[in-house]
Order: structure tokens, then sequence, then C-alpha cells
């Protein structure tokens, strides 16, 4: 492999508390491994809960002076992070590559745009936010409200996009004048460093950002209940996702957690529109996406064509070194995730689904974890493709027969993310599109959220979770409402 995949002595990190870097009082470190080269990485501090609670209480004498700044202040500031994330963007898409797995070009580059986006967003949102003056019966009040920073934020982000998601929240956090603890996968730690690095040379008052390395079981679990901490954001698995909500009772949270479809393809759907974009859907970072186009209702008028057209496109995406310009698809994170999807697979498989192309481990390459991404058919409703999520290269077709058979097989997983629809109908379309259980519907295109400035999240009554992010929403979600009622005085007082 090239580049940066040629390393053979692992960076030595730091964690992040109080405007220094520090080794963390444990003195114990943990070796990250690179899932596409099978070598070492870097070496992490494993962080214990006194590095939480010296991180938090950093962030909290911080909090004061941080949250009185000027919004023209922290969007500068952010501007200015969103220049040094490009300036080291390709170094930071090669970290991306080796340590967390996706392809160089084809995704680690876009991801590290994407990151410096965020923080101008942010910026640009944060300048534009207004709150209404609000009618009230008493002709001598006046009633207004007020954006006003939440206080310390707890932020426990995934390994999936390690540059991406943080930047979204961390961003958010910010320009609304919150001080945050951020505690990262430990998987993906370097990329952490990597963006706390710019951070600080922005700079931003000692304080204020503060990055703490370690398993989420201690230190994640420690900054999501702990007293200090005012709100969590939190984004990862409906597991994880549920003992952080039960950590964090009472505080305000934002937690984006799993999802799992669905696809629907009607009878009249135009196939070359659907094909390509339901197979970047299902491929893009290896299905590791809590959107990912994985489970597929279709028309079972269209399941054979859709089965065999998507194959014939899967055969072409070119699976390996994720350095190599031509790659479509790295290996998938590590082999906890490859497990799951290989445990979907045979229990479908033993209910009568047939695998029609894919769908296995590739030999030949560095380690364990470079996955063909995989077509089935045939998928019986009560199957884990079904119900549970994924979190691989799986496009799992699950035929049905009329509308009603539509809504009771979406319905039927407890999720409830995004979904998308591929029809000619527009109006039975948006029908469907209110039926759906989720957060965000796109209509003849993938599940992918798409354009960073639209809202997303868990619906109601799903295990997908709460809150939106997303353009402005990430930051209304960071920032108390307040409001406050003036008696500008008058002769008539009795009301």
């Amino acid at each position: 492999m090239k580049s940066s995949s040629d390393r053979t002595e692992p960076v030595l990190l730091a964690m992040h508390i109080g405007g220094r870097w520090v080794d963390g009082r444990s003195g114990q470190r943990t070796t990250v491994m690179s899932p596409a080269t099978g070598g070492p990485v870097a070496v992490a501090p494993c962080g214990v809960r006194e590095d939480a609670r010296e991180a938090l209480a950093a962030a909290k004498e911080a909090q004061s002076t941080w949250g009185r700044t000027s919004v023209a202040e922290r969007t500068r500031l952010c501007r200015r992070i969103a220049d040094l994330i490009q300036q080291r963007a390709e170094a930071l898409a090669r970290w991306i590559t080796l340590e967390q797995g996706k392809p160089l070009h084809a995704e680690a580059q876009a991801e590290v745009q994407n990151a410096a986006l965020w923080f101008r967003l942010a910026a640009e949102y944060a300048m534009a936010l207004e709150t209404p003056l609000i009618p009230v019966e008493n002709p001598h009040k006046r009633a207004f409200t007020l954006l006003q920073p939440r206080g310390v934020y707890a932020i426990i982000t995934p390994w999936n996009f390690p540059l991406g998601i943080p930047s979204q929240l961390i961003s958010a956090a910010l320009v609304m004048g919150n001080s945050f603890v951020w505690v990262p996968a430990p998987t993906t730690p370097t990329c952490a460093v990597k963006l706390m690095e710019c951070l600080v040379e922005a700079p931003l008052p000692p304080g204020v950002a503060n990055l703490v390395l370690g398993p989420g079981p201690v230190v994640g679990d420690e900054i999501a209940g702990h007293e200090a901490t005012d709100a969590v954001a939190f984004v990862g698995s409906s597991a994880t996702g549920r003992t952080v909500a039960a950590r964090a009772a009472g505080k305000p949270q934002l937690l984006e957690l799993g999802g799992n479809g669905p696809t629907v393809v009607l009878a009249d759907a135009d196939l070359n529109l659907a094909i390509p974009r339901i197979l970047a859907g299902c491929t893009r970072n290896a299905g590791q996406v809590c959107s990912a186009t994985g489970r597929i209702l279709i028309h079972r008028s269209l399941q054979e064509p859709l089965a065999e057209r998507l194959s014939e496109a899967m055969r072409r995406i070119r699976v390996g070194d994720p350095f190599e310009p031509q790659t479509h698809m790295g290996p998938l994170h590590n082999e906890r995730t490859v497990r799951t999807v290989e445990e979907h697979l045979a229990d479908a498989s033993a209910r009568g689904a047939r695998i029609v192309y894919g769908g296995h481990r590739l030999q030949g390459l560095p380690t364990p974890l470079y996955f063909l991404p995989a077509v089935v058919a045939d998928v019986p409703a009560e199957s884990r493709l079904h119900l549970e999520e994924t979190f691989g290269p799986v496009a799992a077709l699950i035929p049905f027969d009329d509308e009603a058979d539509v809504l009771r097989l979406a319905q039927a997983s407890p999720y409830g993310h995004t979904a998308a629809i591929f029809t000619r109908d527009v109006a039975r379309a948006f029908r469907l599109a209110e039926c759906l259980r989720v957060g965000l519907v796109n209509i003849n295109d993938n599940s992918f959220p798409g354009d960073p400035r639209v809202p997303r999240g868990g619906a109601s009554g799903t295990i997908s979770g709460l809150g939106r992010r997303g353009g402005k929403y990430t930051l209304l979600e960071m920032a108390d409402l307040k409001t406050v009622v003036l008696d500008v005085g008058g002769t008539d007082r009795s009301r």
C-alpha cells in the first residue's frame, strides 16, 4: 500500500485537557491497528474516569468566560478551524483511510471537505439565527426569546465517520457558546487528535475543547453521567445509546442511533434510476452507515430483474487497497462488524433466502476484513437481515405484493432513521412518505440524507434516537431557549 500505509512506526498520541496535551493518569496505553494494512497506526493513552473528571472540571471553568464571548468571535474561530482542516486535507484523508479503512479517493477526501463545511455552516447559521418577539395579551408587556449556551457538553462519537460526525457536533457546540469534553471511538483516536490539533491552533481558549481517549464504558460513561455535564450529544449504536440516555437522564440529549432502511421499490419504479443509487447506498463506507440502503422492499414483479441487474452492477465494485484510486470499497472496520454481517447472511440463508451474489470475505488481502458485497433475494420478513441493523454491504431484497404489505414490512423493524421510495407516482410517494415512521424520506434516491443542511434523526417510537442534526437544527439542539418578559409600564395595571 502507498504513502501513509507504508508507515512502520505508530504515532504516539496524547489527550488534550485544560489546554495541555497529557498522557493520562493511568499511564496505560493501547495500540491501534489498521483495518486496511493490519499494521499498527498509533499508540494511544487509555483514559480512566479521573481523566474524564479533570476534563469536565476544565470545561466547567472555561465555560463561564466562553459562554459570554460574542457570536461573531465564535464564528470567526469556526471559520479559522475550517481553514486549518482544508490546509491539512491530504494528511487528514490519509489518516481516515489508514485508521478507519474507507477508500482515500472515493470517500475519505470528501469526508475531510465535509468536516470543514460543518464548521463553515455552523458559522453561517449562527449569524443568521433569529428569535421572535411574541405577542401577549397584556399591552404593557413584551415577551421575547434568547438562545443561550447550555454549558458543558459531553460529545461521544463513532468510528464510521471519525472526522465528519465530530466536526458537525463540535462546530455546533462551539458556535452556540458551549465548552465540551469529547470522547471519540477508541479505534479511531488518531483522527480525533488530528482534528483537535486544528482546534488548538485556531486557537480556542484553554479548557473550551477537551479530548479524552479511552474505552467508552469508562470515559464515555463518566462524561455522560457526571454532574458537571450539562448536556450530551451521542452518535452510535442503539444499544449504546440506551446506556448513554440512562446515564444522562434529566439532561438535554441529542442521540442519533442505528437505522435499518427501508428502501421501497414500487412496481412502477425506474430501475435505470434506482439501481445505481441503491448500489451507492449499499456500498458507501462498506455499508457501515446508519442510513445505509440495505433493507429493500421490492414489488414481487421486480425482484428478479432488480436482483440480476444489481448483481451485475455489484460485480464492478472494486474491493481492495483503499489507497488505490480505482478502489470503490475498502475493508470493514473490525472483526465484530464482519461477523455480524456473516451471521445475518447465514440466518437469512437458513430461512430460505438466496444469496445471488457475493457475501463472503476476500482472500489474499492484508487483513481478513475485506468483504465482497452481497445481493440477497427472497429475504423472509422474520430474518435478521430484515429486522436488525446489519451495518455491512448487503442489499437484502424483501418482496411485497401491495401497499398494505409495504407498510406492514416497513414498520416490522424497530428502527426509524431514514427511508427511500422509488416510484413514478408522486402522489403515491408522498402518501407513503407520510406513513413511514422515520425521520427522513428520500424519493427517487437512496436512503442517505444527502445535503448537510437538511435535518435527520430518529422518529418517535423507534430506537433510532431523538433530536435532529443537520444545518441549523444541530445548533438549535445545542442551545437553551430562554423567554424574557418585560413590563414596559403604562396607566392600566389591571392585567
